[in-house]
């Protein structure tokens, strides 16, 4: 480094979150559609919390883990999309230091939450299909809790290790993020600091938090596909392993979106990927879990119809 250059050096630097950078008008349709994806989000996993915690027949393991993925997604999406709409609205795409960090560190650990969680929620399903007789008694609360808080715990202390690496790299006084976030993989290319030890970090958790839960997922689902098979009726097949159909569908994209992001080489697919990596399993999970559901739609009828009594199949 030349010593002119030694003095744009800086432990506090600036961050210019690269975004949507576009006129005002373009700016204001992307606030719009920004704003009305983030209000969908926070209303249909609202509407899932609180058809859980208020109907005592939703008490249940896979439920309770439901309950913890939804509130995951309103604080996921609520670490980025105001601060997006913010920038959208006014224009200012200058971003503090502390907020930068604290903005990645929330994000790291959420979604480190999130692949746990799926993990336990096949799990979940896993126990249930090929356990039945057993699944109250394996799925206590003790062990619901143990699957549970451990996730959330260990995503914030991967968050805070990753956060205080990035935190020693050194950065020029106004840094441009390329993306709407202060994401790792963004903050670790705009540094020039050496980020090998960084590097090795990040392989070791894409083991991890990746391909370790990944895998058991994927071993969880061979494990049913096996036990269902054995089923002589084909409705009765078709039946249990539509119990797993939404929470598939979720794995599938998260993993799917996630694969796509981290693989991404161009900066505009790689904006739009990372869009849809942050908010379409959070608008994904209240629809899948509400129109393919049963419970869920039963339990929003009686809410709506304030009965005490479980609505009958055909009232569904």
């Amino acid at each position: 480094m030349m010593d002119g250059e030694l003095t744009n050096v800086t432990s506090e630097p600036r961050f210019y979150i690269f975004a949507f950078s576009t006129s005002k008008h373009q700016r204001m349709i992307i606030l719009s559609v920004i704003l009305l994806i983030y209000l969908i989000i926070l209303s249909g996993n609202l509407l899932i919390i609180s058809l859980i915690c208020l109907v005592r027949r939703l008490h249940t393991p896979m439920y309770f883990f439901l309950c913890n993925l939804s509130t995951l997604d309103i604080m996921y999406v609520t670490t980025t999309l105001p601060k997006l709409m913010y920038v959208c609205s006014t224009g200012d795409h200058v971003v503090s230091y502390t907020a930068c960090m604290a903005q990645m560190y929330l994000y790291i650990t959420l979604a480190d939450t999130e692949c746990f969680l799926l993990t336990a929620m096949a799990i979940d399903r896993y126990v249930a299909i090929c356990y039945p007789l057993h699944y109250s008694l394996i799925m206590s609360k003790t062990i619901c809790g143990l699957l549970a808080f451990p996730a959330w715990f260990m995503s914030s202390v991967n968050a805070s290790i990753m956060t205080y690496f990035v935190h020693n790299l050194t950065y020029i006084d106004l840094v441009e993020i390329k993306n709407f976030f202060c994401d790792l993989k963004a903050m670790m290319n705009t540094s020039i600091s050496d980020i090998t030890t960084l590097n090795t970090l990040i392989i070791l958790n894409a083991v991890l938090i990746g391909v370790i839960p990944s895998c058991m997922i994927s071993a969880s689902y061979a494990c049913i596909i096996h036990t269902v098979l054995k089923i002589k009726s084909p409705g009765g097949r078709w039946k249990t392993f539509s119990s797993c159909s939404s929470h598939i569908t979720i794995v599938v994209v998260y993993y799917g979106s996630a694969m796509s992001v981290y693989l991404q080489k161009s900066l505009v697919q790689d904006l739009v990927l990372s869009m849809m990596y942050v908010t379409l399993v959070p608008t994904l999970n209240p629809i899948v879990y509400s129109l393919r559901n049963r419970d869920i739609k039963g339990a929003l009828h009686m809410i709506i119809h304030r009965k005490r009594t479980w609505p009958s199949e055909k009232n569904i």
